[in-house]
């Protein structure tokens, strides 16, 4: 937050962390700078909060900062006595910051076959795996982003000491509804007709099991085969072969018992 206002108006300004002032360099020394940033309270800036020119390694302060020179700086303590000010910008979350579920903005940095680097301006950027870029099959990360787009993503998975954080496009993205596919070859248009034909045999099929269980309807015996009919008939003659011996011997049976009847009475009538 720049401080466009005058001392006595952002006197009244509650500070915080990161917030962000143009202020100007008022004394240096060898541990670092005071700076005024217009709140009515010293501001003071260490040797290693001060950015150098390339990143080079800082000799002295006076040969990077000098009295009346303005700079951006940003909070990164407030105390009762004095206000401690980087020249590096803070991130824009820390890890504190960073919890599952939480909603975040980000750039899409890098792009490779697993997934996506997106920078949400925390230490490390988030992974978005390609599993997460959409419900639907993914081929490949091109086909859904591109290096530098602005995308949101939602955290679902975070790891503070490996510094890790997933990410996930599709869990903001409502589920697609699938619709039944019609069978190879099969229209928009004939797909009702097969749905109606379809209740139509089953409601057929219905009634006429129902109807057979009450006996509303009599189940029919299939036709016999051809070779059905042939084994009965060599069954019937055998049948009769075999019938006709065992009559005959009855038969013959019968008159030896009547003769011999006969006998009897003729040899007992003498004897008389």
């Amino acid at each position: 937050m720049e401080n466009p206002a005058t001392a006595e108006h952002d006197s009244a300004i509650e500070l915080k962390p990161k917030m962000k002032f143009t202020g100007t360099v008022m004394k240096t020394t060898l541990a670092g700078a005071v700076v005024d940033i217009g709140v009515g309270k010293a501001a003071v800036i260490h040797v290693s909060q001060i950015e150098s020119p390339n990143n080079l390694p800082i000799k002295s302060v006076k040969d990077v900062l000098s009295e009346g020179q303005s700079i951006d700086a940003w909070i990164r303590k407030v105390k009762e006595e004095r206000i401690e000010l980087t020249m590096f910008k803070p991130l824009d979350l820390d890890w504190r910051d960073i919890k599952k579920d939480l909603v975040v903005k980000g750039k899409v940095v890098r792009i490779e076959p697993f997934g996506v680097f997106l920078d949400i301006g925390a230490e490390r950027p988030g992974l978005i795996h390609i599993s997460e870029l959409a419900h639907g099959y993914v081929r490949t990360p091109g086909d859904v982003v591109k290096e530098g787009d602005e995308l949101e993503a939602q955290v679902i998975d975070l790891n503070k000491k490996k510094k890790q954080i997933k990410l996930s496009l599709k869990s903001l993205q409502p589920e697609p509804v699938h619709e039944p596919s019609a069978p190879s070859g099969e229209s928009q248009k004939e797909r009702p007709r097969r749905r109606k034909s379809e209740r139509r045999k089953k409601g057929e099929e219905g009634f006429i099991n129902a109807a057979a269980k009450a006996g509303e309807v009599e189940q029919s015996e299939p036709d016999p085969t051809a070779m059905e009919i042939a084994i009965r008939e060599a069954m019937e003659k055998a049948k009769v072969r075999k019938e006709g011996p065992k009559t005959k011997k009855t038969k013959i049976v019968s008159d030896e018992q009547n003769e011999l009847l006969t006998r009897t009475l003729d040899q007992k009538q003498r004897t008389e």
